[in-house]
């Protein structure tokens, strides 16, 4: 199965978080209601420096990926 890049969630139990779902390494899930991200990858310590700033750029493009299908919907 192919899946996107990013995948947009939500959950009754936080009514006021808005999940986006990262597929692709390094796999994680962010809630952009407080910046609070979740990995599924393991990391050794070579990986942190690399980490960071995978991490940077990555919750940059999950945000961007947000606002741009909330856009879509404001159409």
């Amino acid at each position: 199965m192919s899946l996107p890049k990013f995948i947009l969630g939500d959950n009754s139990d936080y009514p006021s978080a808005i999940f986006v779902i990262h597929t692709e390494f390094p796999r994680f899930i962010i809630n952009l209601e407080n910046d609070e991200v979740e990995w599924f990858e393991d990391f050794d310590a070579e990986d942190q420096k690399e980490l960071q700033t995978e991490t940077e750029n990555a919750i940059k493009l999950a945000t961007e990926f947000y606002d741009a299908e909330i856009a879509k919907y404001e159409e």
